[in-house]
């Protein structure tokens, strides 16, 4: 029967795969370390074929370099022998939630995420380090190879993975920071789905550096846009008072964006009040527009020139369709545009035609846009047609480049939030929730792996709960030790995480205490899972290293530690199965199986566990679990009362069900 690998994807592993599909005639074999022969690339033989000219040796190319980069593709590719521990009693709504949070090193959470969530991610938002010379940053260990570090990973305790302060002072300051993002984001990129974005916030210290990161791991082409988020002034600032940050916009495939017709909106400013303002009109003057004009007028004129909301009263005028304007401008934009005739209705005379030219392509699109009631015409002819819009028609508006949010507001917020400032410099949620309102819907998957004080969750949450969408979030976030001096520390939190999931407990709370959309599921639980290493003994990953002498100690190739559930998680990560689903546990014949994402009968589950260690795996019980018609069975290998019934197991289930793949740990 074959065995379940329990470790992440190798990545060169992969990438030879890929290349070897293109360019067939650049793969070789090279000999490893352990003498065995191995597919490789032949490199020279690669340059020539992306060369349109006989390479001699190293051309000058543009290209962004430093010192690190090979090592920190080196470490992006390299597998290594971890898990995903899951962690019930600091998660809320454990079995039913579709949200997860991952504690750890977020470089190696990637990696595990890979085979599950390849493809799947429709957004992710990231908020990493600033880089500023005071600030922490992940320092990754570069010293070792891909081979050196599967074997060693799991036995080292943190694997080289840490935080370092990166001081102006180090010669290698942009660099350090540049290895740390280049891996992370390289990896990120196989995680979102074709029509996916991703959105990385950022001040100036490494702005133009990212910019380049991003060029070359997403393409250039691919950019959307660069947000620039006024915060706050700097009254103490020496030359100019730089109190802005920037958001950097990149699709996955921008073409396939436009190929399918997306094209971005969001609501306007006050809509949902408007609305309300109206129906309310509406209810009390019926069809007279003329009254509901007065009133509606009357309440934009109070509202400040300086509340956003203002811009909606320019839709002065009232009609069967609502608030309208009439007084926009028809000429083709920037000029150029076609000057065909238009007969006005009336006068039965040619219209004077706008300088620039028509802003419809041609006389059969202007009449359409007439009887839709978009085309206003003027007393006669010499007076120009004009556009008319409609306040509560269309998808909403494009959302501009430069916004204004103070960084006191959302400091505030988080502060009566959590009772206290037990976190700096926090992202306004509200920020994120525009951005997540604007790039996602429905069920989307949204990533977060710099999740901080998970802004995120609080942001996708509360968009839920509007809009009525069931958005699934996935943070990460490194277990950093809160210093005891600080109030976060008083406060009783331990480490970021700490402060993380308390965050997304009482704003989940908070939430449900809104008006909340009637589809919305009001899923605010999230499921913890804990990076760490394999669950898997030495002899697993080395058998090579163990003397005859340890043998009897590893006659279980499982650690003693480890629960059932720990077993589950390992498995669901190697075979791809949604880390979201929901689980079921019932006991048959004295044994636990775990049903994962089965119906209510328990059939047809994406996948079927059980890690029973007693030997009474027998045909009889392989018989009921093959009932269920599972798509994946997956047994422990000390479980089965012999080798005949291990053997057996997989021809039995050809018979009962053929559609499961069996497999064993």
């Amino acid at each position: 029967m074959e065995k379940l690998k329990m470790h992440s994807p190798n990545l060169v592993a992969q990438n030879i795969e890929q290349l070897a599909a293109l360019f067939p005639n650049c793969v070789t074999e090279s000999r490893g370390k352990d003498g065995e022969l191995k597919r490789a690339i032949d490199f020279d033989l690669l340059k020539q074929e992306l060369s349109a000219h006989i390479v001699d040796g190293p051309q000058e190319r543009y290209q962004l370099n430093w010192p690190g980069k090979r090592e920190a593709l080196l470490t992006a590719n390299a597998p290594i022998a971890k898990t995903l521990r899951p962690c019930r009693n600091e998660s809320v709504d454990f079995d039913t939630t579709r949200n997860l949070f991952i504690e750890g090193n977020n470089l190696d959470a990637i990696k595990l995420l890979q085979e599950t969530y390849l493809d799947k991610v429709k957004l992710i938002y990231i908020d990493p380090p600033y880089n500023t010379g005071k600030d922490f940053i992940y320092k990754d260990d570069f010293s070792v190879g891909a081979q050196d570090f599967l074997e060693r990973s799991h036995q080292a305790d943190q694997s080289g993975a840490r935080l370092v302060a990166n001081l102006e002072s180090n010669g290698r300051f942009h660099s350090d920071w540049l290895s740390m993002i280049y891996a992370r984001l390289k990896l990120s990129r196989n995680l979102l789905r074709d029509d996916g974005y991703i959105v990385v916030s950022i001040d100036d210290a490494e702005f133009s550096n990212l910019k380049r990161v991003m060029d070359e791991i997403f393409g250039e082409q691919n950019e959307l846009a660069i947000l620039c988020w006024d915060r706050n002034r700097k009254n103490d600032a020496r030359f100019f008072s730089v109190g802005h940050e920037y958001m950097l916009v990149y699709a996955k495939n921008r073409q396939y964006l436009i190929d399918n017709g997306v094209i971005l909106r969001e609501p306007r400013e006050g809509i949902d009040e408007a609305e309300q303002l109206y129906a309310k009109l509406r209810a009390k003057h019926g069809d007279n527009y003329e009254a509901i004009q007065v009133e509606w007028r009357e309440y934009y004129k109070k509202i400040p020139n300086t509340d956003p909301k203002k811009k909606i009263g320019r839709f002065s005028k009232v009609g069967h369709k609502g608030p309208f304007r009439d007084d926009g401008d028809i000429s083709w934009p920037g000029g150029g545009g076609p000057k065909y005739e238009v007969i006005h209705p009336e006068t039965k005379c040619p219209c004077k035609i706008p300088s620039g030219g028509w802003c419809y392509s041609k006389p059969e699109r202007f009449w359409e846009e007439f009887d839709a009631g978009h085309v206003v015409f003027g007393p006669d002819e010499t007076t120009l047609p004009r556009q008319c819009r409609f306040l509560f028609e269309g998808d909403g508006q494009v959302m501009p480049s430069v916004f204004y949010s103070y960084a006191q507001t959302a400091t505030f917020d988080f502060v009566e939030l959590m009772g206290g400032r037990v976190f700096d410099n926090p992202k306004s949620w509200k920020d994120i929730q525009r951005i997540v309102r604007y790039l996602s819907k429905g069920d989307d998957l949204i990533l977060d792996f710099f999740a901080g004080s998970a802004t995120t969750a609080h942001a996708v949450m509360t968009q839920n709960a509007k809009d009525g969408g069931n958005r699934r979030f996935i943070l990460v976030q490194l277990a950093e030790v809160i210093p005891e001096k600080t109030v976060a520390y008083q406060s009783g939190y331990r480490t970021i995480p700490d402060i993380s999931r308390e965050r997304i407990r009482r704003a989940g709370k908070k939430v449900l205490e809104s008006v909340c959309h009637e589809n919305w599921i009001k899923d605010i639980g999230f499921r913890t899972l804990k990076i760490d290493l394999s669950n898997m003994t030495d002899v697993h990953y080395n058998p090579d290293a163990i003397i005859q002498d340890d043998l009897f100690a590893q006659v279980d190739n499982i650690k003693a530690d480890r629960t059932e559930e720990d077993l589950l998680f390992q498995v669901m990560l190697d075979w791809g199965v949604d880390l979201m689903a929901p689980i079921l546990r019932q006991t048959i014949d004295g044994k636990t199986v775990f049903f994962v994402d089965a119906d209510a009968q328990y059939q047809h589950g994406a996948l079927v566990a059980c890690f029973d260690k007693t030997g009474g795996i027998d045909d009889a019980f392989i018989r009921q679990l093959a009932a269920f018609s599972p798509l994946r069975l997956v047994f422990r290998d000390a479980g089965f009362a012999s080798d005949a019934v291990k053997i057996n197991a997989e021809q039995l289930l050809k018979q009962l069900s053929p559609l499961t793949e069996v497999k064993a740990i």
